[in-house]
């Protein structure tokens, strides 16, 4: 597979996000069938493994340690801090917390050192100094090797990156959700950042296989979703409808146009798209073959300025965190 660069962090052109195998979308997927899938994507050339420890909690980090621990010389293994994993709904990203909780990930994941480890969501609580400058302690310790943010504001990211080099930011980004594209990419273009878009596919919305008849698992957090709400949904398929149509034209599936798409924007873009089913894996990894000519990425540009997103895309509860 193709390779791209995040800060100096070669990896491949498309990540695997692991979190759904464990959390969030349901209820967990069978341990060894996840363990073959993660092991799959390695053999088709997948060298990016997303999780985190709140996904789960801890049971994520588990099964991608376990998962890639035959190839771990292989691999990048991305995981995150900052959630209090003993209070519930809380941030914690005090220095001593980070040291501790990086101690249990490190074996969780059964390596020595973390490759790219990301500050999960920003606490307004410590400063961005302070964060960076713990991350830049257990690089210079071994334990890691490069620093992340995810969901972080502008100023955050030049702030933390003063302190320790940023090698990339995740945050939500795919057709239905455009907000980085007015100052977050041009900040992480100056600064050599690279970007990895978590839901590059709408939370599975942009994939085709989700309507406003949909029904979700009673433990899937798009219930809470206010863009996944009935209505929403039913305004929101024109985003599906306008990739199918380029999809149908190019041989491909409106999953692999949204990707296509996104990996046109930028050469430093990863996305990371997750699945709990081999075929999807395939389908996702198969969108690094199709090429969107400039008059393919103008109609989409045109189609998708026609179209106003319904409902946030995240709960009020949730937007709480959300730095800006």
């Amino acid at each position: 597979m193709e390779k791209r660069t995040l800060g100096h962090l070669e990896v491949s052109a498309l990540g695997l996000g692991c979190m759904g195998m464990s959390f969030g979308y349901g209820p967990p997927a069978d341990r060894h069938e996840m363990i073959t899938l993660i092991r799959t994507a390695v053999e088709r050339g997948v060298t990016l493994f997303d999780t985190a420890q709140v996904y789960g909690p801890f049971t994520n980090e588990e099964l991608v340690g376990e998962a890639l621990a035959p190839v771990r010389e292989q691999v990048v293994i991305a995981t995150k801090f900052g959630w209090d994993l003993e209070q519930a709904g809380t941030l914690n990203s005090n220095p001593d917390y980070i040291h501790r909780t990086v101690e249990g990930s490190l074996q969780r994941l059964r390596t020595d050192t973390i490759d790219l480890l990301y500050q999960h969501r920003v606490d307004q609580n410590v400063p961005i100094e302070d964060v960076a400058g713990t991350v830049k302690e257990l690089i210079d310790e071994g334990k890691v090797k490069h620093f992340g943010l995810s969901e972080a504001g502008v100023q955050t990211i030049r702030r933390a990156h003063a302190v320790q080099p940023v090698t990339a930011l995740q945050s939500e980004y795919s057709l239905w959700w455009r907000e980085p594209e007015e100052a977050i990419l041009p900040t992480l273009e100056e600064l050599e950042i690279g970007f990895v878009p978590f839901s590059p596919l709408g939370k599975g919305f942009l994939t085709g296989t989700i309507d406003e008849n949909t029904e979700f698992d009673s433990s899937d957090f798009r219930n809470t979703v206010p863009r996944f709400d009935s209505e929403a949904r039913k305004a929101n398929i024109a985003f599906v409808e306008l990739l199918t149509d380029i999809a149908e034209r190019k041989n491909a599936t409106p999953a692999q146009i949204g990707l296509a798409w996104l990996l046109a924007q930028r050469r430093w873009i990863v996305p990371i798209p997750g699945t709990t089913k081999l075929h999807r894996l395939e389908e996702n990894l198969a969108a690094t073959e199709v090429e969107l000519t400039s008059d393919d990425r103008q109609e989409i540009e045109e189609g998708a300025s026609g179209i106003r997103p319904q409902g946030h895309r995240y709960s009020e509860s949730s937007e709480r965190f959300i730095d800006r």
